[in-house]
């Protein structure tokens, strides 16, 4: 704000630079929809390690190939998840298990049989000098402790109450239990369970009187029936299915693994899925369905295999198919080699590639080895590639020395016969990102007056993350100006454009192409002929 002077002498103003820096988003969020043993329903959960996944959601399981595919995210270098549990109830059976803990009804923090194992107790050796601070008697308190008989687990709870307090028992739970909830709280605080005989833990359902509540046969849980496509489709306003995804600020790539092995997923998911990934600038990772055994098969019928998917139009450049499946060993049979879908695996390498290279190189290449894998589903040969390649289907391939790598990087816009200028995967994604980063870095914008000072901001702020990404080798071109343009003026923004309170910005940058076919040309030396 200008200064008003009002005596002589020397004022200071500070003046702002104009700079707003513009951050680039991250690229290789990858979201998971589908089982899961135990875990959160109602909202997505955000996880950074494969012991986060097994600690919220449980470890592999052969009822749920989700499971796997998190796993090989993990291995293959991922960093971030995105986990959307989805449960579907059977009629007549409890979701939730419940538990009535002498006179506390609690039930597990979340569906599934998991909770049918957990064990409830409460004693009262509280603390009398809590009870006074919270301006109550020691008799209002009571310890709560929870055990998950299936894997030991005890979370323990101390001076607990039912009354208004900084302990009420369900806001403790809530915040801090990963076991348990309060339903509804009792007008008085629960009786005590009774101490263990001497030598016996308070665990032990020898105990006699019991000295803990567990789930009785009424209020046992099953788990998820089998997924159906209203299951993954959910609901954009109720926020369920794969629009939960509405509760993340960001997500990049979007993976939906068989829901029972050896299956595909219900028709139309992956159509609504692609949908959902072009409003939010996410890619798809489309995995082939079991019935795909090789490429023959695939381009029989004039590629009726591919046609079948629905996954064609523009919006196809925000999907990616690699085929085929991976063997891995299942720790779950002995590590017996079992096959699996690839996307989890797909979504480690781009997260790997992004890290060491960048969004724009592509996650492909003998660099881009399948960690875990053991061998592939199908065995490819060049010729069979080379039929798969020219229609937007990336192959997995095995070589010698370099193992099980990824020999592709098209979207499934990336068939020879479109034409496309989003052909290929790393072009694409760098235009996601580079869209996504904009979009958030450019709100400032909004409400400014709207002339030359803010087109001249504009063209400051946005140039220099363009030419920051060419520092960094994401374009082509020698020199900045070969390689983007930032246009902001009253050529892109006219004055009835102003009028309806519009600024129209125009970024241009020439993206680097993966170098798909390399052709070597030798030719001999004719010998010098004497003359």
């Amino acid at each position: 704000m200008p200064v008003t002077p009002t005596y002589p002498g020397v004022y200071v103003e500070e003046i702002p630079s104009g700079v707003h820096t513009i951050t680039g988003v991250p690229t290789s969020i990858t979201a998971f929809v589908g089982r899961a043993a135990r875990g959160d329903t109602t909202d997505i959960t955000t996880i950074n390690s494969w012991a986060d996944f097994v600690r919220n959601f449980g470890g592999l399981d052969r009822g749920y190939p989700m499971s796997y595919g998190v796993r090989d995210f993990y291995q293959n270098g991922g960093s971030q998840a995105i986990i959307v549990r989805l449960y579907k109830a059977t009629d007549g059976k409890n979701a939730v298990a419940a538990v009535t803990a002498n006179g506390l009804t609690v039930q597990a923090a979340s569906a599934g049989t998991w909770g049918n194992s957990l064990k409830v107790r409460i004693d009262t050796k509280v603390s009398s000098d809590v009870a006074t601070s919270f301006g109550l008697a020691a008799a209002d308190l009571f310890n709560l402790s929870v055990q998950d008989a299936a894997t030991g687990n005890v979370e323990k709870f101390l001076n607990l109450t039912v009354k208004e307090s900084p302990n009420r028992a369900d806001r403790v739970l809530e915040d801090r239990s990963n076991l348990l909830r309060i339903t509804a709280l009792p007008a008085n605080p629960p009786t005590a369970h009774p101490d263990p005989p001497a030598g016996k833990s308070v665990w032990d359902d020898a105990n006699d009187p019991p000295t803990f509540s567990k789930v009785a046969a009424a209020g046992q849980a099953v788990d998820s029936a089998a997924l159906d496509a209203n299951a993954y489709l959910g609901d954009p306003v109720a926020k369920t299915g794969i629009y939960a995804l509405q509760n993340a600020d960001l997500f990049n790539l979007l993976c939906i693994p068989e829901d029972a092995f050896d299956t595909a997923l219900p028709a139309g998911v992956y159509s609504a899925a692609l949908d959902y990934c072009v409003t939010r600038r996410a890619m798809l990772l489309v995995d082939p369905p079991p019935d795909w055994s090789s490429a023959n098969v695939i381009t029989q019928n004039n590629n009726q295999k591919l046609t079948d998917l629905a996954l064609t139009g523009d919006r196809a450049r925000n999907a990616a198919l690699y085929f085929p499946r991976i063997d891995e060993p299942d720790p779950n049979l002995n590590n017996l080699t079992q096959t699996y879908v690839p996307c989890g695996a797909i979504a480690g390498i781009m997260a790997r590639t992004d890290n060491e290279r960048g969004v724009w190189k592509a996650p492909a290449g003998i660099n881009a080895s399948l960690n875990g894998v053991t061998d592939l589903d199908v065995s490819l040969t060049d010729n069979e590639n080379g039929q798969l390649n020219p229609l937007g289907i990336n192959c997995l391939r095995t070589f010698p020395v370099y193992g099980s790598v990824v020999w592709g990087s098209r979207t499934l816009r990336g068939a020879d016969i479109a034409a496309d200028e989003y052909k290929y995967v790393p072009v694409r994604r760098l235009a996601l990102y580079i869209e996504e980063s904009l979009f958030r870095g450019t709100k400032w914008v909004v409400f400014e007056p709207n002339d030359e000072p803010l087109w001249a901001q504009i063209r400051l702020n946005i140039g220099a993350f363009m030419h920051d990404l060419f520092r960094k080798g994401a374009f082509q071109g020698q020199t900045p100006k070969d390689a983007y343009f930032v246009k902001c003026d009253k050529e892109t923004t006219t004055q009835n454009d102003i009028n309806l309170g519009i600024v129209n910005i125009l970024v241009g940058f020439a993206p680097l192409k993966p170098a798909e076919f390399v052709i070597l040309q030798i030719q001999q030396i004719a010998g010098a002929i004497q003359t």
